[in-house]
């Protein structure tokens, strides 16, 4: 099984070193940039491609590792090649396999695979999908081909349907990117009383890291604490009020969701005025 990129970014050199990494014969790198290729081709010890027939030729699967908004357009290169029986396969999260358009004329199968991770770095992320999460969905001719080859390396995958893609990834948003956004607000709250901005952000640094691994170690329902765990509606209604605009509406929305893993943990309670507080 030849394994070939088209595309050598962040996730090119990450999912290439992890793939030879794990045996896997990689033929190499055609890129756009002649000196991205090449530098892929010199960390994964592969071969640099000056043309993208003659990766396609050499390789059974071939991974586009472009931007998102390049796959498309590689794609109508790549299906006018012999491709029949390869398998195309991209690492967007939030496209599905279906940007393959008309692939089943050309016999060739596609496939999105994503790892629930962030690669920041073309050099190092590759160590760390070691212990990613995978999603995966695609021609159910390869499927199980391909969620066993990761499952091999230790790593879980979950098989998802492409309807669920774009929900897949706004998932991932709201963990990742979102929750910066979470943070920013509460530093914001605590310059408000007179922080620092360093200070506001050495002070919540611990209680961040350490909710992390609370919800990594225990999951979410165990890990809650805080006054919507303890029923408490006058902190709630008092936390309300000291905020005002969108602070506020953020602070009312998520707490009605925190208030579902409430009645998890505590179903013997009653919440009905703390969900007062919060819809009145």
């Amino acid at each position: 099984m030849n394994i070939g990129f088209i595309g050598a970014g962040k996730v090119g050199f990450s999912m290439g070193k992890y793939l030879t990494g794990r045996g896997k014969c990689v033929t190499g790198y055609y890129s756009r940039s002649p000196q991205s290729s090449l530098e892929a081709a010199a960390f994964t010890q592969t071969r640099q491609y000056t043309d993208i027939e003659s990766l396609v030729r050499d390789s059974d699967m071939i991974f586009l590792t472009v931007s998102d908004g390049a796959i498309s357009s590689v794609w109508e290169q790549v299906k006018l090649l012999p491709i029949q029986n390869k398998m195309i396969l991209h690492c967007s999260g939030s496209l599905s396999s279906a940007i393959f358009s008309d692939i089943g004329r050309t016999r060739a199968c596609g496939y999105s695979i994503h790892p629930l991770l962030a690669v920041n770095d073309r050099y190092t992320s590759w160590e760390k999908l070691g212990t990613a999460f995978f999603t995966l969905e695609g021609d159910d001719r390869y499927l199980c081909f391909l969620k066993e080859m990761f499952e091999q390396f230790g790593n879980t995958v979950e098989v998802i349907s492409a309807e669920n893609k774009i929900r897949y990834h706004a998932a991932a948003a709201v963990a990742s990117n979102l929750y910066v956004g979470l943070v920013d607000l509460s530093e914001d709250l605590l310059c408000s009383c007179g922080f620092s901005s360093e200070n506001a952000h050495a002070a919540l640094a611990p209680l961040i890291l350490g909710n992390a691994q609370n919800i990594a170690d225990a999951g979410v329902v165990r890990a809650l604490t805080g006054p919507i765990e303890r029923n408490d509606a006058a902190t709630v209604s008092a936390h309300l009020s000291a905020l005002s605009g969108e602070a506020k509406e953020i602070y009312r929305l998520l707490s009605k969701q925190v208030v579902k893993v409430a009645q998890e943990k505590h179903p013997e309670r009653d919440f009905d005025k703390l969900e007062g507080v919060l819809t009145s």
